[in-house]
């Protein structure tokens, strides 16, 4: 009788491994499928399937395309038909930036969005731009000044890096601000 006594304790332990997996699993399971129920009935429910492409990234609701190709932006860049700007770091925009672009930076946007764009018209061509084909600043900066009322906003993807690669007219400093 004293040798069973560990072997019944094994079997015991197993089974109460084997019984917890089974009930942390239905949980996980029924947890799982109430948020789903809740998500369905929300109505700013979440997208189960996305497009999180770049295109898809920088599609609005109403399917409007944010993103300009480069010779685009190439073309209204030199026919002055754009304001470009740089929601990168201040520290980033004097290390280098797009020649006459203005420097507002998305960390910064509520200290700076008036002094930035208070002598452009709401229907000006605006180009926003940050670095690397992730990098969301451009996006979110763009989607602020849309919702600021400026209509006519485009994001320059990777636009920092893909502008000096074309070898377009680039600068250093804080121009924008020397000049007022």
């Amino acid at each position: 009788m004293v040798k069973s006594q560990p072997i019944d304790k094994v079997k015991t332990c197993k089974r109460k491994s084997v019984q917890a997996f089974w009930q942390c699993s239905a949980l996980f399971v029924l947890s799982a499928l109430l948020a789903l129920t809740i998500n369905q009935f929300q109505t700013d429910r979440l997208a189960l399937i996305g497009d999180w492409s770049v295109e898809g990234r920088l599609t609005t609701a109403t399917g409007e395309r944010l993103d300009i190709p480069l010779a685009e932006a190439e073309k209204l860049f030199t026919e002055k038909r754009a304001v470009f700007f740089d929601a990168r770091s201040r520290e980033e925009y004097e290390s280098g930036h797009i020649s006459g672009a203005r420097s507002l930076p998305w960390h910064d946007v509520d200290q700076q969005f008036i002094e930035a764009t208070e002598d452009i018209s709401l229907d000006t061509a605006i180009i926003t731009y940050c670095d690397g084909e992730t990098c969301n600043l451009s996006h979110d900066l763009a989607m602020f000044l849309k919702a600021m009322g400026f209509s006519n906003v485009r994001v320059l993807v990777n636009g920092w890096t893909v502008w000096q690669e074309s070898r377009l007219p680039v600068e250093k400093g804080n121009v924008f601000l020397d000049e007022g």
